[in-house]
């Protein structure tokens, strides 16, 4: 506002100069102040000459004072432009109508150069926010990347041991149906043998409580069913041996032989019934052991195999329970993978555009830097070189045009009467 002013106030100043210059012009160029000077000085046109010389010095030194305000203004504009107009109003046959076309032109310029600026600018600021944007975007893209890159590595390695572990699991499970399978088959063998052990015992023990019921209580006596002698039973038969005993109970007979007879009637054959009782007791006895035995082996047998079943089912169970976790975990394991390669080019191909963005940056900021640095400098030093130009013509145009009339007298004798 202050250099619009003075601008302003130079121009004022400088017309009226002119203005006053035009009328003392028109003063000198009287009718009667030419017959003056034709009696009083010997050439009036050599004063003319003069003057004009003194009018046209003036107002060049004004131009050229006024067009060197801004020698800084090349530094940052880049060009000299203004320089060859001081050049050419340093030449003695300056032509004015040239020089005031010249900074017509420079003025052009300017204002083209401006535009360039300004559109620069505008180029300059959008594109490096873009590109600086841009490279925020991949740099945190990147390291999203990484970040992820380095969970899917935990998460395939705790797969992998989950895997791992669960397969091991399964080994050992398996082992353990078959220790368990091997020890219910011997503890199965053994109560078949123990079943068969004490039902052939029990059987000898009925057969030897019949035999004696034969003798010491008929009535309870049960005669054997009949059936075909062996060749054995019928040899024994035919030399006069007990056909009703069966092979075993010989054999235990004949190794616990019962003890010999009293001496004497007297001894113990009294009352057969009162004889037997012991024995049978005891038989009896025997066999109700026999069976607690067997009703206990039974149960344990029966708690036995209902456990071995349970613990079958319970190890199915759990086992294709851990082979479909095991699946589950190889195909999650498999994705993962797939994820973790795919993130990986992505991660490869980010960091390439993200170097290749910083670069454009780099770019951007060299081609860029130093206009938006001077850019307000720039357009201050043309807006004042601008202005000078400006002021410079408006001398001189005023210049020449007083010039004109001064080397003219027939025509500012002609405009006298206006």
């Amino acid at each position: 506002m202050a250099k619009k002013q003075e601008q302003e106030e130079r121009i004022k100043t400088r017309a009226g100069e002119m203005q006053a210059i035009h009328e003392t012009i028109k003063i000198l160029n009287d009718d009667d102040a030419l017959e003056l000077f034709k009696r009083t000085l010997p050439s009036p046109s050599s004063s003319f000459v003069q003057l004009r010389v003194t009018v046209t010095d003036k107002g060049r030194n004004s131009a050229l004072a006024i067009l060197r305000r801004g020698d800084l203004a090349p530094t940052v504009l880049g060009h000299s432009g203004v320089r060859f107009l001081e050049l050419a109003l340093q030449g003695k046959k300056v032509d004015f109508t040239k020089v005031v076309k010249m900074i017509d032109g420079m003025i052009k310029i300017l204002a083209e150069e401006q535009t360039d600026d300004d559109a620069k600018q505008e180029y300059c600021n959008m594109k490096i926010d873009s590109v600086e944007d841009k490279g925020k975007v991949l740099a945190r893209k990147v390291e999203d990347l990484e970040t992820s890159i380095e969970e899917r590595k935990e998460v395939i390695s705790q797969l992998g041991q989950d895997i791992k572990t669960l397969q091991e699991g399964v080994s050992e499970l398996d082992k353990s149906v078959q220790e368990a399978t091997e020890q219910r088959k011997e503890e199965n063998q053994e109560f078949s043998e123990l079943m068969s052990s004490d039902s052939a015992a029990k059987e000898l023990l009925a057969f030897a409580k019949n035999r004696l019921n034969k003798f010491y209580s008929p009535k309870l006596y049960k005669a054997p069913a009949k059936r075909e002698l062996s060749d054995q039973e019928k040899i024994s038969s035919s030399m006069g041996g007990d056909v009703e005993a069966p092979a075993s109970f010989v054999q235990l007979a004949s190794l616990d032989a019962p003890t010999p007879p009293p001496s004497t009637w007297e001894g113990g054959y009294q009352n057969k019934s009162g004889s037997s009782t012991g024995v049978i007791a005891m038989i009896d006895l025997l066999i109700r052991d026999l069976d607690k035995e067997m009703t206990e082996a039974k149960t344990q047998e029966e708690e036995s195999q209902k456990d071995y079943e349970g613990l079958m089912s319970d190890s199915a169970e759990k086992r294709a329970k851990d082979l479909k976790a095991i699946a589950t975990k190889r195909s999650s394991k498999a994705d993962t993978e797939e994820l973790l390669v795919k993130e990986q080019g992505d991660a490869e191909s980010s960091a390439q555009e993200l170097q290749a963005t910083k670069m454009y940056e780099q770019q951007l900021h060299a081609e860029c830097d130093w206009l938006l640095q001077n850019y307000d400098l720039r357009r201050t030093a043309r807006a004042q070189e601008r202005d000078n130009l400006k002021e410079a013509k408006a001398v001189l145009s005023g210049a020449d045009f007083s010039f004109l009339q001064a080397s003219n007298p027939s025509f500012l004798s002609r405009h006298h009467s206006l």
